[in-house]
């Protein structure tokens, strides 16, 4: 059996969890997310939160523990994501690196002949706190990832001297430099 998916899911105040015909529906002010979950998975609701159970003939197939940690995880992401969002923070270092954000295009300054626009999709928000720091934030885990990862694609940081794009809290490690 999988581990995380034994524990029960808590839901917090003001968001509302439902399940029907396979389907489960999480809803708040903040918006909805549905989930469609496989045969073998059935919800129940207990006093402490969301229980996630698999039949006992599929609880031995590998695939089966697999896919119920997979749908464990996605329902408890759009729980938290409706509840408290997400964010990503991301730094850029390097001599005339900036950010700007304008509506939902972000302009980015990396060391090439011509800036970079990114254009932000439906559902994620940026601020610049300063010029050097972009802040990603969103209900949907998935899609924030997906557009850090985007961004950070534009200029890797290299191991030498720790240049580019990088998460707040990546790590990079340098490597010393090359010698005759």
């Amino acid at each position: 059996m999988t581990r995380l998916a034994s524990k029960p899911i808590s839901i917090p105040q003001g968001v509302e969890v439902t399940f029907n015909n396979g389907t489960v529906l999480v809803k708040s002010s903040k918006g909805e997310f549905t989930h469609n979950l496989e045969s073998f998975l059935k919800v129940e609701m207990t006093e402490n939160g969301l229980m996630l159970e698999c039949d006992e003939k599929n609880k031995k197939i590998k695939k089966s523990k697999m896919l119920w940690g997979t749908h464990y995880s996605l329902i408890r992401n759009s729980i938290i994501g409706l509840s408290e969002g997400f964010e990503k923070k991301l730094q850029l270092v390097g001599v005339g690196y900036r950010v700007k954000v304008q509506g939902k295009k972000i302009n980015l300054v990396l060391g090439y002949s011509h800036p970079i626009n990114y254009d932000l999709p439906e559902g994620v928000e940026a601020e610049a706190p300063s010029q050097t720091e972009l802040t990603l934030k969103s209900k949907n885990k998935q899609l924030l990832g997906q557009v850090a990862s985007e961004i950070r694609a534009y200029r890797p940081p290299e191991p030498y001297k720790g240049k580019g794009v990088r998460y707040a809290d990546e790590h990079i490690i340098r490597k010393e430099t090359k010698k005759k």
